[in-house]
């Protein structure tokens, strides 16, 4: 067997669907989440990370490559036909070279066919596993895992489809409607209630199963050479969230225990940061050298008590949902700005949303035209409820994230400048029917395949 190095710890990732920061370490105090609050008490907790996209199939895709949708080809759901392109190298394919052995149980959203996404080994779960099914998965995988000495380090995923909707009441038992956490984002009424009431019991079913899961992982794997790394994809599953780029559409919950070896002390890190941080963090962990096209910077740092960038500014994205919905974001500490670059409702609805409980009681103030910009300062306004773009007072502030975003387009020869890449399929007809805004820049959309 081959020998493993004392500093290349045990990887696991383990990451839910649509939770964006629903839990109550992320100040919701009424959400059922003891375990992932216990797990916490150990652990880093990241206050501002982001996904660098507010839907499933792209949002994953970076978390796994390093690469903004745009980059890596995976633009849209990859149920709808989206792929890699040929030359995109996952964390798992990363991880080889260096010794490691990778493992996906559960659910992943890259790919139709899991197989083809460079894991060594992949459990047979299907597309929907649910949670305790994936627990219980992981743990006869973990207790047939060889001892450390005698086995290749370990990067094992574990991916649950909790808590994306539907969440009917014969599978989760919902809540007290009195006593739930409603989000200045969402209207506070009966319907929302209701709605946020069957959202706390899909996330207790989460928290039960990863209670279990972490106690395995416990058990079975040396907390003193391991990371437990806990995510979500993006933002939860109601409006002006997922499918958006305010910070309740991008912003994720990001849970990391290092290894007890480093010493490191638990805390809560303030810093930005992103999805796109885990590939680099890994090769880090791994003891691998950069990649210079990787986005991210490696959160070891942060992790060993350090400080980051407080400059730092993340570019998330959105190309495709539903349909071609195109708009990109410049997000600092201090300031978000949004470009929507075609026409339509303040709010896009995906499906899903659009038959909630929340939607019927909301009225249809979200079907307003939105604006070409917005621009939210985040020091007064937290939740990006008022758009200061008009403001003259933001004027300088205004010119200068549009030129940060104007740059990052080029540099990253981002396809929106052409009017957005060929969607797989029929689905052209949606692009073809939304106008644009403005006049774009002319650009060779890259291929997608």
């Amino acid at each position: 067997m081959p020998e493993q190095k004392a500093d290349s710890p045990d990887v696991v990732l383990v990451h839910g669907h649509d939770l964006g920061r629903w839990l109550s370490v992320y100040g919701m105090p009424h959400v059922p989440s003891p375990n992932l609050a216990a797990f916490a008490e150990d652990a880093v907790v990241f206050d501002n990370a982001h996904a660098a996209a507010p839907l499933c199939s792209p949002a994953r895709a970076a978390l796994f490559t390093g690469l903004s949708p745009h980059r890596n080809g995976v633009e849209g759901l990859a149920h709808h036909g989206w792929r890699y392109r040929h030359d995109i190298v996952t964390a798992p394919e990363r991880l080889r070279p260096l010794g490691y052995h990778s493992v996906l149980i559960g659910l992943q959203h890259e790919h139709p066919d899991p197989t083809v996404l460079g894991f060594d080994e992949v459990g047979g779960l299907g597309f929907l596993p649910r949670a305790h099914q994936v627990a219980d998965a992981a743990a006869g995988w973990l207790r047939a895992c060889p001892d450390r000495g005698d086995r290749k380090p370990l990067f094992l995923t574990v991916g649950v489809w909790e808590v994306h909707r539907p969440w009917p009441a014969e599978d989760y038992t919902p809540a007290d409607p009195g006593r739930v956490d409603v989000p200045d984002f969402l209207p506070d009424n009966e319907h929302t209630r209701e709605d946020i009431a069957a959202f706390h019991g899909s996330i207790r079913q989460l928290d039960d199963a990863m209670g279990a899961l972490l106690r395995t992982i416990d058990e079975t794997l040396d907390p003193e050479t391991t990371m437990v790394i806990f995510t979500t994809d993006h933002g939860a599953a109601f409006p002006r969230a997922k499918s958006t780029l305010y910070d309740a559409g991008t912003g994720v919950s990001l849970l990391v225990r290092p290894p007890r070896s480093w010493a490191a002390a638990p805390r809560r890190v303030t810093d930005l940061v992103s999805h796109l941080d885990l590939v680099p963090t890994l090769l880090h962990v791994a003891g691998g050298a950069p990649a210079a096209e990787l986005e991210g910077t490696s959160l070891v740092p942060l992790l060993r008590g350090g400080t980051g960038d407080p400059d730092r500014v993340l570019y998330p994205g959105k190309s495709y949902h539903d349909s071609y919905d195109p708009m990109r974001a410049v997000r600092s500490r201090e300031f978000t700005y949004i470009r929507n670059f075609r026409s339509g409702p303040l709010l896009t609805l995906s499906l899903d949303l659009e038959n909630s409980a929340t939607r019927r009681g909301m009225g249809d103030a979200h079907l307003a035209p939105r604006p070409a910009e917005e621009l939210y300062d985040r020091r007064k306004d937290p939740d990006e409820l008022t758009n200061v773009v008009e403001d003259p007072a933001y004027a300088e502030v205004l010119a200068e994230y549009a030129r940060l975003l104007d740059e990052r387009l080029v540099a990253t020869d981002d396809p929106v400048l052409a009017g957005g890449s060929p969607p797989p399929g029929p689905r052209s007809r949606e692009v073809d029917a939304l106008p644009p805004l403005a006049p774009l820049a002319s650009r060779t959309p890259e291929d997608p395949s």
